[in-house]
């Protein structure tokens, strides 16, 4: 039995249960777009999803199928059953105010990721200090091995990619289609996601 699609308009958030044993499917229906996603432990939102633990345990960068998401304390919330991109982010903060006035003074202010993760998963219990790294699906932030320098490009999705996650224990999930311009290309699309 397959779950239906539900869409996350561009530049916006959600948060949402996600039981034991569920899969979640990422999809980026146009292409090109990033998805933040937070992940914490439903009965102890204490628990979050960690970059630097996961990063740590995988010993890469390039996280795919195979790979798990390990929360702050250790345990895997998450596993990436498919993927058919390959190329995501678990170095970089969600964009915010403070990141427009930084990288894009000649642009609109917008709240960014930050603040539709922060509004999303208030319901929950959940502040903006306990906003972590988040896991950003298809986006394509390169490293030079040498100088360690970073750049964000244009993700490599394409219309219909998706990454799948098994959840490996009862979660709140934060999601958003990224509102910022290096992130997404210069524009803005919506994300799609299946539970099932």
């Amino acid at each position: 039995m397959t779950g239906a699609v539900t869409r996350i308009p561009p530049r916006s958030g959600t948060g949402f249960r996600l039981e034991a044993g569920q899969l979640l499917t990422v999809i980026d229906p146009e292409g090109q777009q990033v998805s933040d996603l937070l992940a914490y432990n439903a009965h102890d939102v204490a628990e979050v999803v960690s970059s630097g633990r996961t990063l740590d345990y995988a010993e890469t960068i390039r996280l795919t199928t195979g790979h798990a998401l390990y929360s702050n304390r250790s345990n895997v919330m998450l596993e990436i059953e498919e993927d058919t991109v390959g190329l995501h982010d678990f170095l970089l903060t969600p964009c915010s105010t403070a990141t427009f006035a930084h990288f894009y003074m000649d642009k609109p202010v917008h709240r960014g990721c930050f603040g539709n993760l922060a509004e999303a998963l208030r319901p929950f219990g959940i502040g903006e200090d306990d906003i972590p790294i988040a896991f950003n699906c298809f986006m394509n932030v390169p490293v030079d091995g040498e100088t360690g320098r970073l750049r964000v490009l244009p993700p490599t999705s394409r219309p219909g990619d998706h990454i799948a996650f098994r959840a490996k224990m009862g979660l709140v999930i934060g999601m958003t289609a990224c509102s910022a311009y290096d992130s997404n290309g210069g524009s803005f699309r919506p994300i799609d996601y299946r539970i099932d």
